[in-house]
């Protein structure tokens, strides 16, 4: 039962390694996907250490819990992230609409300079 339970802590501290180096070898910032990622799995290792340690199982608890909070971080990231992103399309759209009601004013206010010269 020992080695069982040091097999998984060992393959518990192997998935935490293999997702740390994999996140600081991506280059740029990360996306609200990877820190809702990142966040889940954290918790629910956290979360999953300390129900495992109640029932005897600390590495288990602590490697199912990261890997389910790691897949509902990733999700709750990826609703956030789509937000963002329909935010960011939602801004650009005002300011086009923006800069045309700028050059339709600018076109009003040419046409009655000229209107007035005649």
């Amino acid at each position: 039962m020992n080695r069982n339970l040091s097999g998984l802590k060992q393959m518990a501290l192997l998935v935490v390694v293999v997702g740390v180096i994999g996140a600081g070898c991506a280059g740029g910032s990360l996306t609200t996907r990877e820190k809702g990622a990142g966040i889940g799995a954290l918790g629910g290792a956290a979360v999953g250490g300390l129900v495992g340690s109640a029932v005897g199982h600390p590495g288990a608890g602590a490697a199912i819990g990261g890997g389910l909070g790691l897949g509902a971080g990733a999700l709750v990231g990826d609703q956030l992230q789509g937000q963002e992103n329909q935010n960011y399309r939602q801004d650009e759209q005002i300011r086009r609409n923006q800069a045309e009601i700028d050059r339709q004013r600018q076109e009003t206010e040419r046409l009655r300079r000229q209107q007035r010269e005649y």
